[in-house]
């Protein structure tokens, strides 16, 4: 009985740790005041006649808080590279130096600062939405265990408050996650 409602537990833990881990992933591509390469790893490059990810064309780094350098792999790229950071939604406009693409960024104003942060938190709501979803099925799952008189009602009573405490280690994570983001949004 108890390795059963065990292994309810360990997956919905693992599915609210996959939602925080995506919820991260998303929000670190959004751009803030200071470079970061992950800033890059939604741009698609056109490599002759495919879309190839950016960082399998060249190594992004950080030359200083406002630039990032991108050291091409193949000298041919350069351009087609330029081309795909320009046509991205990033607002960016890099400037090639031979084996090299610098790309400043912009400090950003106010207003789009403000408006990043709206993202973000919708961002984050979806997510907690996700992790309730999973706390409810993880919930239902118990109870079918209790109605097919599988465990008894202790257990499920047992259960639901060890699933209220996993969600809540999990929302923590997500409001976390969010106050940093924000702070590195409001960071001039």
């Amino acid at each position: 009985m108890k390795n059963v409602i065990n292994n309810i537990h360990k997956d919905a833990q693992f599915r609210m740790e996959k939602s925080v881990e995506v919820l991260k992933n998303q929000i670190s591509k959004m751009r803030t005041g200071r470079a970061s390469p992950s800033l890059l790893d939604g741009i698609m490059v056109n490599y002759y006649g495919s879309e190839i990810p950016l960082r399998q064309l060249a190594n992004v780094t950080i030359s200083d808080v406002r630039t990032l350098a991108i050291s091409i792999f193949d000298r041919s790229m350069s351009l087609a590279i330029e081309k795909a950071i320009m046509s991205s939604s990033l607002g960016l406009h890099p400037s090639s130096t031979g084996t090299v693409i610098h790309v400043p960024l912009p400090p950003l104003t106010e207003e789009r600062r403000k408006e990043l942060i709206k993202i973000v938190r919708a961002e984050v709501e979806q997510t907690r939405i996700s992790i309730r979803n999973v706390r409810r099925d993880a919930n239902d799952k118990v109870k079918i265990l209790l109605k097919d008189k599988i465990i008894n009602e202790d257990d499920e009573h047992q259960s639901q408050h060890d699933v209220q405490k996993i969600t809540d280690i999990f929302i923590q994570k997500i409001d976390q996650a969010l106050e940093k983001k924000e702070m590195e949004l409001m960071d001039f």
